[in-house]
């Protein structure tokens, strides 16, 4: 649910957010097995419902930079792809406030038949930019990517780096109110990482909202005021960067930590 403005200063709204799929044990893989288990009463075992979100809770205000930390499978990648919308959630209500630009895999959603700049274009349109403010936005898009003429070519012939510095670029440059990364910043050489670093912080000093996936600690330390820690879909614990980390550390080095003085994010 997309709002155009928002509420107390919200950006990003979840409430009692549930997303559960479903884990077959035995798939129908042609017509064929299909007509044959069906004349012969043979039932099509059901699958069961794997909860990948319980229950998540989180509002994030305008201009706020936000980490979600927690090891692989824990629902991280999940909760921005449901803030994006890609998802939609099985119970719950998600309400997000402002135009939203996400970079969840580099290049996810670049047409490789198209050339760089037609698909620059298209990335524009689909955030609901005119062609005149668009082509305001052009030659700084172009120009951070540091690909060059390559930008005339279809994306299918870029390398790896070029897509991410591409991709990166339109995102950050587009100028969206909510920006949604999943772990962009581990890819690119360090020249590039350190680029997209202070082109975040600018975004972040500008007012921009801030939704980050990263397994780089350093990074999100240096570009988040406040995270979640989420295990087995659940959110664990939230509050400053520096204590959520610390704790999360902490539990990976399986030693306790004390909570109670974290700052809860609002709901």
């Amino acid at each position: 649910m997309r709002s155009p403005e928002g509420a107390n200063n919200s950006a990003i709204i979840c409430r009692n957010v549930r997303k559960q799929f479903y884990v077959y044990s035995h798939r129908t893989v042609s017509l064929r097995e299909w007509f044959i288990r069906s004349i012969k009463r043979q039932p099509f075992k059901a699958g069961h419902a794997e909860f990948s979100l319980k229950d998540f809770n989180i509002r994030v205000r305008q201009g706020e930079s936000i980490a979600l930390v927690g090891q692989n499978g824990c629902g991280k990648s999940t909760v921005l792809r449901l803030i994006a919308g890609i998802y939609e959630p099985s119970s719950g209500t998600i309400e997000t406030f402002g135009r939203i630009a996400s970079v969840m895999e580099l290049g996810a959603g670049f047409n490789a038949e198209l050339t760089g700049a037609e698909n620059i274009e298209l990335y524009g349109a689909i955030m609901g930019l005119s062609r005149i403010q668009l082509a305001h936005q052009y030659d700084d898009i172009v120009e951070f990517s540091g690909i060059g003429d390559f930008i005339e070519l279809p994306v299918k012939y870029f390398s790896s780096g070029m897509v991410a510095r591409l991709a990166f670029s339109v995102a950050v440059t587009l100028q969206p109110d909510i920006l949604l990364l999943d772990e962009v910043l581990a890819v690119g050489d360090q020249s590039f990482q350190t680029k997209c670093i202070d082109r975040l912080k600018l975004f972040h000093s500008n007012g921009g909202t801030m939704v980050v996936v990263s397994h780089n600690l350093n990074h999100i330390s240096d570009l988040c005021s406040m995270a979640v820690w989420m295990e087995d879909g659940i959110i664990r614990m939230t509050g400053d960067i520096d204590s959520v980390i610390k704790a999360y550390q902490a539990d990976i080095r399986g030693e306790s930590f004390r909570q109670g003085d974290e700052k809860v994010i609002e709901v």
